[in-house]
């Protein structure tokens, strides 16, 4: 006798396999502006921690 509320659609439950979804290559995934905005955004970063150590840096001496 089959259980209640349970049809053949969602008879199958527990561990199955899923397939992982297909990740666009490094290169592909960024547009190309989205790609300078990232490096930009990353030199200004790393600008700003420098320029900040530097201050530090002469406020301690």
């Amino acid at each position: 006798m089959p259980q209640a509320g349970r049809t053949p659609r969602h008879a199958r439950r527990g561990a199955t396999r899923r397939r992982q979804p297909r990740r666009p290559a490094l290169g592909r995934r960024l547009g190309n502006g989205d790609r300078w905005l990232d490096i930009l955004v990353t030199i200004s970063v790393v600008t700003a921690l420098i320029v900040g150590a530097v201050a530090l840096g002469m406020a301690l001496l």
